[in-house]
């Protein structure tokens, strides 16, 4: 990491069901200034924070959390007005079309492309 202030003490909720993704996203997410809420890897607890958390600026969630797609998620942060990005192995074009305005990067995810789509 460049030790870059990309999120500036921002909070960003992590969705991401591997343990040593979510780990390095959320050290690589601290490392340049965010708060990070989570990490979460399913949809039932990132649900639980969505609805908890007094405050989220931004999110990244993965699209598939043990075989469970993480819509449900998707739909709770935008009804929230939280930004989001999928990070994902998915190919964007494959999303359902209520989904394509999301940005979606593939794994590992660059920190400053992330702070650019979440906070532009």
């Amino acid at each position: 990491m460049s030790g870059q202030a990309f999120f500036d003490g921002r909070c960003v909720l992590v969705v991401e069901d591997e343990y040593f993704l979510a780990d390095c996203l959320a050290c690589d997410l601290r490392e340049t200034g965010a708060v990070v809420v989570g990490p979460v890897g399913s949809v039932e607890d990132a649900l639980a924070l969505v609805e908890a958390a007094e405050r989220l600026d931004g999110a990244v969630v993965d699209i598939n959390l043990h075989g469970e797609m993480a819509f449900p998620v998707a739909d709770a942060l935008i009804a929230r007005g939280v930004p989001l990005v999928f990070a994902t192995g998915y190919d964007h074009a494959s999303l359902p079309k209520a989904y394509a305005a999301i940005p979606g990067c593939q794994k590992p995810v660059d920190m400053a492309w992330v702070a650019g789509m979440l906070f532009p």
